[in-house]
């Protein structure tokens, strides 16, 4: 079963979530030469990466990690609403770490993009069940309950054989970039955050597993000791 650690406040959220990432990513880089870890955006993770700069820049092993990416939006790397291009403003670039390797490009073709991208994980990353295999793989959850980029509507997504896909916000029928379920679920490590009294009833639904809940991608994601819940208190307000 998964851990669930719950907190006062984003803020401590994040705090706590940057000890673990520095924890575990210092065991897996002594007994690997370097680490895998896909990144998505939303505001947590970025106060995330703020936390990370400001008080762990000099305890992580920078140079053994290769940072990767759960999902994007197709819009260039300058665009504000890039999970790359925030990422790398607010902690790469002041950190003078170089992660444009390995990013999603929203601003290419999505289809042909999803399959460039699929075929780069599979040439870097082991092997396991015939997927790629990401040592953490970090995630949050939308106030609709979608995780990735993977929406509610696009359950194929969590199911289908190709590593990455093309998907689109129902909202504003943005497409997307997005890794799929049975890579999501592939990963060694996975770190979920949430927070927020928006997310609360979603969260009540997914934990208690009521019939609603698997309307929500993210109640499709495995649920074993390799994965960590942080969720801060107005998000579990309704457990």
């Amino acid at each position: 079963m998964a851990s669930i650690k719950i907190f006062d406040s984003p803020e401590t959220l994040a705090e706590e979530t940057a000890k673990n990432f520095i924890s575990l990513t210092k065991k897996i880089s002594a007994v690997k030469k370097n680490v895998s870890i896909a990144l998505s955006g939303g505001n947590t993770p970025k106060l995330l990466f703020r936390i990370l700069l400001e008080k762990y820049s000099g305890d992580a092993e920078w140079s053994k990690y290769i940072f990767y990416w759960v999902d994007e939006r197709c819009v260039p790397p300058s665009s504000s609403e890039s999970n790359f291009g925030e990422a790398d403003r607010i902690l790469f670039c002041r950190l003078k770490i170089s992660i444009d390797k390995y990013r999603m490009k929203g601003e290419d073709d999505p289809e042909k993009e999803a399959l460039r991208y699929g075929n780069l994980l599979k040439k870097n990353l082991p092997d396991k069940n015939g997927f790629p295999e990401f040592d953490l793989i970090m995630l949050g959850m939308g106030d609709d309950g979608h995780t990735a980029s993977i929406f509610p509507g696009q359950l194929e997504l969590m199911s289908s054989n190709s590593i990455c896909a093309v998907s689109f916000n129902p909202i504003n029928l943005q497409k997307r970039l997005t890794l799929t379920g049975k890579v999501i679920n592939n990963a060694a490590n996975i770190f979920f955050l949430v927070t927020g009294k928006s997310k609360s009833a979603i969260i009540g639904d997914v934990f208690k597993k009521t019939e609603k809940s698997f309307e929500f991608p993210v109640s499709y994601i495995k649920d074993d000791d390799t994965v960590i819940w942080f969720l801060d208190k107005e998000a579990t307000s309704l457990l």
